[in-house]
């Protein structure tokens, strides 16, 4: 069984949130643990992915906010060809992010290449670290599905969002998009809200 890493962003991903309900709900999924959840650098965040997805052998990857940064920072490096697909949940806009927690972060510039490997991208109309038309332009630049369900903040515990069970069914699309992988990609439009 292809395993599921998990990619918090900053702060990690605490009690109660979604992310911590599907390492509790399913065998298959593992945490992708960083040594400083309040302070990240890239350099360091990266390795440990990299070393998940060397263990993991091929991988999804469930991201959110800042995990959906370093999951897309994969492009062109060679860790990347051991995931699968990736699911993308409220990514953060980097310029945002650092404005709303200054010096918290060292992380650079958003990343913009194609990735290598299907993806799906969920936003919302109202999510504070990143407006929908940056998600969208995002999405287009990442060659990823993005899909806005509409007010739903930051699909965190703070915009109501505990186990999330409608997002097994994101997983499930993007399982079923990578075993009918397409070279070219797939659509960025936006979707309406679900």
């Amino acid at each position: 069984m292809t395993r599921v890493l998990i990619a918090p962003g900053l702060f990690g991903s605490g009690e109660g949130h979604w992310q911590r309900h599907w390492l509790q709900d399913h065998q298959d999924v593992q945490l992708v643990e960083q040594n400083d959840w309040d302070f990240p650098h890239l350099g360091s965040w990266m390795e440990k992915l990299e070393e998940a997805l060397e263990e993991a052998g091929d991988a999804y990857i469930v991201a959110h906010s800042l995990g959906c940064v370093l999951t897309a920072r994969l492009a062109g490096r060679p860790a990347a060809r051991r995931v699968k697909g990736a699911l993308l949940v409220a990514p953060c806009d980097i310029p945002v992010t650092e404005a709303l927690h200054a010096g918290h972060l060292s992380f650079g510039t958003m990343p913009t290449e194609a990735l290598p490997f299907p993806s799906i991208t969920i936003g919302s109309l109202n999510d504070i670290y990143m407006r929908l038309d940056r998600l969208t332009l995002f999405g287009r630049l990442w060659n990823s599905d993005v899909r806005n369900i509409g007010l739903a903040g930051h699909i965190n515990i703070a915009s109501g969002f505990g186990r999330w069970p409608s997002g097994y069914g994101f997983l499930e699309m993007l399982k079923a998009r990578s075993r009918h992988r397409r070279p070219q990609g797939f659509s960025t439009a936006v979707a309406a809200p679900i």
